[in-house]
């Protein structure tokens, strides 16, 4: 515990410049304020503080009041809840009124309500570990629910019964799972149960709050933690259900791997990987790992000889990632990314032992787009056969193909691939003006291109010729 007691001190210490001024200037008012929540978790954990969230007995007004001439910025976006947000330098500080929220069971939005002490505050919150406070200015710890205990356990546990948190707000299973994924923790059994009987409720809240928490959770440091417990729970079966569809039924005659659990280890193969991305976390990477296999359950069939396929699950399963995250409100650039590399993931297999022509490399990379970083990874992530040699033979095939693929980047600028004559280099030669037979133009020396690398402006004026005459007699 003195080691906990020390952290929060050397904290508070570096943040006395910011948070004791406030704290002063409230108390002055006659109004309570208290750093909570995540802060004093993290304090207590050791982990860097930038964002500070806090706690008052002033409602909205009060405080946006106190905050003028204190703060460089002052903004109100978050009034509707009770929230005033703030900067005083660096620090990004958000005021919170003592309230209470709970859900109408038919909304999708919390009734907020104002309390009228801290702990009635602390008790509304989702976990023991979030449910701790230091009151400004004297710095009072304030620990009503044994945060400071579960902490030291790494257990999640809910203030009150968690069947009333999940009801008030069903966010909150889906923060189970992912605080599981940001922090390590054990859940306590009570909250998983609470979550196994309720996950159909969190149906009711909007796609967009449930999209967030999974980006957070996949962005964790332990994702595999908060997945299984949503698969374990029926949570995922609501959110993302094409996690818990991938643990097929195996028996006796048809022996396969356990895509669910092979998937688990492509995503965090391919976390390990973050490092050829300028560090992490990379959510198109990780959730392209978790996606890559959904295609299966839609496309596995058993043949004679006791094998099972599961022939163009890749188009298949790219599909299903685009509905799945359109479903979640994703915006239109991540859906892309993500899909195509879904569709993109089989490609490597057809390279053999490096029989790939170099026409079909220059395909390869014009098909990854700005995405072939991120396919690399993936490819690579997604070998988890047990053998050691074969393991090793597709590490270096993939060696080479990558080799190939800077080779013919330092010749051709395959990145930036294009057909040798531009459009007004086309119309000049063809003697036709601006329209769809340019397009067709375009295309024909662009595939001239991908077969044969670059050529001359002489070369390609006359292959173009030769095209037009013969596809335009």
């Amino acid at each position: 515990m003195t080691e906990v007691q020390d952290r929060v001190a050397r904290e508070l210490a570096r943040l006395a410049p910011v948070v004791d001024p406030l704290g002063a200037r409230f108390a002055d008012a006659g109004e309570q304020i208290a750093l909570v929540g995540g802060p004093v978790r993290d304090a207590m954990l050791g982990r860097d503080l930038y964002d500070l969230d806090f706690t008052t007995s002033a409602p909205p007004e009060r405080t946006e009041q106190l905050l003028s001439g204190w703060a460089d910025a002052v903004w109100d976006i978050g009034r509707a809840f009770g929230t005033i947000g703030a900067r005083r330098g660096d620090w990004q500080i958000e005021i919170t009124t003592f309230r209470t929220e709970a859900y109408d069971p038919s909304s999708r939005k919390p009734a907020v309500q104002y309390g009228d002490s801290l702990a009635g505050d602390l008790r509304r919150r989702d976990f023991t570990v979030n449910a701790m406070a230091i009151l400004l200015p004297g710095h009072e710890f304030e620990d009503p629910y044994g945060g400071v205990v579960d902490l030291a356990h790494r257990l999640l546990r809910t203030p009150g019964r968690a069947e009333d948190s999940f009801s008030d707000d069903p966010l909150r299973m889906m923060r189970a799972a992912r605080f599981a994924a940001q922090l390590g923790f054990e859940v306590d059994p009570d909250v998983v149960r609470a979550m196994t009987e309720m996950a159909e409720r969190i149906t009711i809240v909007s796609a967009e709050r449930v999209r967030d928490e999974l980006v957070k959770l996949i962005c964790a440091p332990y994702p595999r933690a908060g997945l299984t417990l949503m698969v374990d729970t029926g949570l995922a079966a609501y959110v993302l259900p094409e996690l818990p569809a991938l643990a097929l039924e195996r028996d006796e005659h048809h022996r396969h791997k356990d895509v669910y659990e092979h998937t688990l280890t492509v995503l965090e193969q391919a976390i390990d990987q973050e490092d050829r991305l300028g560090g992490g976390p990379d959510f198109v990477s990780r959730f392209a790992a978790l996606m890559h296999d959904v295609g299966k359950p839609r496309t596995r069939r058993f043949v004679g000889d006791g094998t099972v396929t599961f022939h163009h699950h890749d188009v298949v399963g790219a599909k299903l990632t685009r509905k799945r995250m359109q479903a979640l409100r994703f915006s239109g650039d991540e859906i892309d990314a993500v899909a195509k590399l879904v569709e993109l993931h089989l490609r490597f297999h057809g390279y053999g032992s490096g029989e790939w022509t170099d026409s079909a490399v220059r395909r390869y990379v014009r098909d990854a787009g700005d995405q072939l970083e991120r396919l690399h990874i993936l490819t690579r992530a997604d070998c988890t056969t047990r053998s050691q040699r074969k393991a090793d033979r597709l590490r270096r095939t993939y060696d080479d193909l990558e080799a190939r693929i800077a080779r013919l980047g330092e010749e051709e600028e395959l990145a930036s691939i294009r057909p040798d004559l531009d459009g007004n280099e086309i119309m000049e030669v063809l003697g036709i003006p601006p329209g769809r037979e340019v397009g067709e133009a375009y295309r024909f020396l662009l595939e001239l291109r991908l077969d044969h690398g670059p050529m001359s402006p002489d070369r390609a004026r006359a292959a173009l010729l030769d095209w037009w005459r013969s596809t335009h007699p």
